[in-house]
């Protein structure tokens, strides 16, 4: 796990790659990579590979990058884990013809196995990825990016040349990266509280998606293409019984948990009490002969919008004979943490949970592991969410024979009644288009929020702009490749395309690599998210419970008291906590950014912070933090670790 940087000069008697400006790029980035740093430019200039080490796989020098192969025609740097790396080795050893340098480094494997089979070798990889791979040879950069997008890689056109790293302050080392709000961007923003792909907030900046890989020739020619679609694999499972499912999923999560043991360092389990995490925990202590490592967040005091669930990960922990850490937060924990968060987030990842991630990394981190399990994307593969079931109803709703006029007449009604940003309004008027209802499992404002929340200016200029134009193009191909097009494989298509990769697990990494902590995440093994949307709609969602098969898949490896209370989630108390200072320092913090900037109108924000629903400013205020750091006069970029 580590951070890379690079670039790759087009043109040389215009610019070439220099050792000051690539250290500089590599170094805003030693939290993700503490344990050592590399750096290798070409002799003409025209490229050059940096990486930051967090040491997890083979620890000696020798697995060290920017790693090249036997005669130096091939470098790569490399962020992430490749599981199954010791099975590939083995059968390249057998194929023979490679040198090897290291005794057991997953970096190499990539190396050999990309002079092995090309770029086709993505095919074999288990793991999660994502690297920058120079081939001297045919003159092209490659940089590639995990299939479910859990490593992220950003990059920008410019100058004569592509700049890429696996953070975005990375880039605005390089003084010619421009430094502007892509307002489009900032438009979905307000919609699915991150940007979709492939574009960032910053203009000029852009997000590899997930399972896709850039081709770059050493002349400027790029071409993106996507390597992995869920539904270029599934084998659907109809006429197989449930019984069978339910062996199988088990069988393919125990493999999951089991390759991401796979460490040369402590690797322990984040554990909420909820299905998914002690799932999790269950899974990895079987076979341990020491005592697990769990670690746990809550809240002090009691909170209307949220209650602890420790007692459930406590209880948990003791059922597999783990130990157990703990930390509760208040308030101060998070007034505290808002500058670093800013800091590590980049863009805004305007999830509040970002905040428990890293105090629960830090946890682990200060109780010596370096790597961590947790529970993330099993609610989206198996329908976890309440949220999803009124979707579900809702959408079987808008399929009963009412003429689209209809539709539209209500809509007016509701507008006449002054309901009209509301969310119900906002799913009628996507009915009335012939939208689907789902648009993402994290909405922050409608569509009319939105524009009486722009300042005037803005909102004029963005007249024209939905983010249904964020969200078309996957509907599009979904409805194309789906083998079983239900409104549930919609819904998680779409969330495995958006507010997975680019909200939950960015908050993941971001906050984790921001102790220099490596996060894992079993349910999004690519084999296990296969399988799950292979398996027929009425078979996953059964009586209709919310999580129904994996709830079945589970039962007897943890209690089944876990498995039948109430889901509630791992959440902060944020609405809570605006109606006291956070709510005051939200409220100085706009109303300044509202009179310095021309985003926000400030009349509608002060009545949003004013509103039974001002925890939604967070949002907002996340925005504007980050406009301050990275944009604003006082900008300045700085490593976390400073």
């Amino acid at each position: 796990m580590c951070g890379i940087a690079g670039i790759l000069s087009f043109d040389t008697n215009r610019f070439r790659v220099t050792e000051p400006l690539l250290v500089g790029m590599r170094d805003t980035m030693i939290h993700r990579g503490p344990d050592g740093a590399g750096l290798w430019i070409a002799r003409t200039g025209a490229v050059g590979l940096a990486h930051r080490r967090l040491s997890i796989i083979d620890l000696s020098t020798a697995a060290s990058q920017p790693m090249s192969n036997e005669d130096s025609s091939i470098w790569i740097v490399f962020n992430g884990e490749i599981y199954n790396h010791a099975d590939i080795r083995r059968e390249l050893e057998n194929l023979g013809g490679h040198q090897w340098r290291t005794h057991h480094s997953d970096t190499e494997t990539i190396v050999h196995a990309y002079e092995q089979w090309g770029i086709r070798c993505l095919e074999r990889f288990r793991g999660m990825f994502a690297f920058a791979l120079w081939d001297g040879r045919s003159r092209e950069l490659w940089l590639v990016r995990d299939r479910l997008g859990i490593k992220p890689l950003y990059y920008s056109l410019h100058n004569q040349r592509i700049t890429f790293a696996s953070e975005i302050k990375a880039l605005f080392a390089d003084p010619d990266q421009r430094r502007e709000i892509d307002e489009e961007a900032f438009f979905h923003y307000l919609s699915f509280l991150t940007t979709p792909g492939p574009n960032t907030l910053y203009a000029g900046i852009r997000k590899l998606r997930p399972g896709t890989y850039l081709r770059v020739s050493a002349g400027g020619q790029v071409a993106e293409h996507r390597y992995w679609d869920v539904w270029d694999h599934t084998h659907p499972l109809a006429g197989v019984s449930e019984s069978e499912i339910i062996e199988q999923l088990r069988a393919e999560l125990r493999v999951a948990v089991k390759l991401r043991k796979i460490s040369d360092v402590p690797v322990g389990v984040f554990l909420s009490g909820g299905i998914d995490s002690s799932t999790n925990a269950a899974l990895f202590s079987e076979g341990e002969t020491r005592a697990v490592k769990t670690f746990t967040i809550g809240y002090q005091g009691e909170h209307p919008g949220y209650r602890n669930e420790t007692m459930y990960a406590r209880r948990m922990a003791q059922r597999i004979g783990a130990t157990y850490h703990e930390k509760l937060l208040d308030v101060d924990d998070l007034i505290d943490f808002l500058p670093t968060m800013v800091l590590l987030q980049d863009e805004p990842v305007a999830d509040p949970v970002c905040v428990p991630l890293y105090y629960v990394s830090k946890l682990a981190r200060e109780n010596g592991c370096t790597v961590c399990q947790l529970g993330e994307g099993a609610d989206e593969l198996f329908c976890g969410y309440p949220a999803w079931q009124t979707s579900l109803k809702l959408q079987r709703y808008d399929r009963l024979p009412v003429p689209k006029g209809c539709k539209r007449a209500g809509l007016m009604a509701l507008n006449l009644m002054g309901k009209g940003e509301t969310f119900y309004s906002e799913w009628l008027r996507r009915a009335g288009h012939g939208q689907p209802i789902f648009w993402g499992g994290a909405e922050a404002f409608t569509d009319a929020q939105k524009r009486r929340l722009l300042h005037p200016d803005l909102a004029r200029r963005l007249a024209g702009l939905t983010s249904w134009d964020a969200v078309a193009p996957i509907h599009k191909r979904f409805r194309e490749a789906a083998w079983d097009k239900s409104d549930l494989n919609w819904m998680t298509y779409l969330d495995l395309g958006v507010r997975l990769p680019e909200l939950l697990l960015m908050r993941v990494d971001k906050m984790s690599m921001g102790v220099s902590l490596e996060a894992r995440v079993p349910f999004l093994d690519h084999k296990f998210v296969e399988l799950v949307m292979s398996i027929p709609t009425a078979v996953k969602i059964g009586d209709g419970a919310p999580k129904y098969l994996l709830k079945k898949a589970v039962r007897g490896l943890i209690p089944d008291e876990f498995i039948d209370r109430k889901k509630q989630g791992f959440a902060v108390p944020i609405q809570d906590w605006f109606m006291g200072k956070l709510g005051d320092r939200a409220e100085s913090e706009l109303g300044r950014f509202c009179r310095d900037t021309g985003f926000l109108n400030g009349a509608e924000v002060k009545r949003l912070l004013d509103s039974p629903k001002s925890g939604s400013a967070w949002y907002l205020l996340n925005f504007a933090l980050s406009w301050n750091h990275f944009l604003g006069p006082g900008r300045h970029l700085a490593a976390a670790s400073s």
